[in-house]
């Protein structure tokens, strides 16, 4: 009854959304910036995984470690993405996983990445990671500074090609949606580094890049921010579908 009331909701949220032109908002934001995304051509059998933090976890069950599980992939953009992949492509066969863990930052991501990871073996690999590298020095949690974002990060995408050299990578950016709660004026100019780390390095290792800054930004313009987002860095529903209509954006 909970999954079957969880779809509901998704798919309510996904119309809703579509009517007002929601995948013309994700292709324009990416069209905006010059990202005219190499479509990733999924394959029979392909593993897709998903990783990152709170805003891919999204309070999923952890000990569901099975493919394209309900509460294994969590409520969140990775259930949407997922469940609209699995109705399109039945043929392909795809296993689809969560691995993303509320709080991490990118040196966390190091320490699980071969469990979490590569011992998975994925052929699409997910990575939306950078929120709480700078959201965390805020409070005193962490030290960390935009230099090591994108030194440690660089050092997780060498060793994933190194260990899985024909992985096709997607490469989010870190996001926060400024006049909602938790994110003002004073997020930046400074968070914006951590974007533009994100985007050199999707680069540097020839990935598909998703704009989510600017996606959110387009949407918000439609809406007014807190549409899309409860505190101006998790999704809600609508901005779970918002997400999730970027990553099948880019696959096909």
């Amino acid at each position: 009854m909970l999954h079957d009331r969880r779809k509901f909701i998704k798919t309510a949220a996904l119309s809703s959304t579509m009517a007002l032109g929601l995948p013309q908002i994700v292709s324009a934001a990416m069209k905006e910036k010059g990202f005219l995304p190499n479509k990733i051509r999924l394959k029979e059998n392909d593993v897709v995984l998903f990783q990152g933090d709170s805003i891919t976890d999204m309070g999923r069950d952890r000990s569901r470690k099975e493919p394209n599980d309900n509460s294994g992939l969590g409520p969140g953009y990775t259930f949407v993405a997922a469940s609209e992949l699995l109705l399109k492509k039945p043929d392909k066969k795809l296993k689809i996983y969560n691995r993303g863990i509320s709080g991490n930052v990118v040196p966390q991501l190091i320490e699980r990445w071969k469990e979490d990871c590569i011992d998975l073996k994925p052929d699409v690999l997910s990575i939306l990671i950078g929120v709480n590298d700078y959201w965390h020095t805020l409070n005193g949690s962490y030290d960390g500074t935009a230099e090591t974002y994108k030194k440690s990060y660089e050092q997780l995408l060498t060793q994933t090609k190194e260990e899985l050299p024909h992985v096709k990578l997607i490469i989010g950016e870190p996001y926060a949606v400024n006049g909602v709660s938790v994110v003002d004026d004073s997020w930046f100019p400074a968070f914006d580094a951590y974007r533009e780390a994100a985007r050199s390095l999707a680069k540097q290792f020839d990935a598909v890049f998703i704009p989510y800054q600017d996606i959110y930004q387009k949407a918000a313009k439609k809406t007014g921010p807190a549409y899309w987002t409860g505190d101006g860095v998790h999704p809600n529903t609508a901005g779970d579908a918002l997400m999730g209509e970027a990553i099948l954006n880019v696959l096909r």
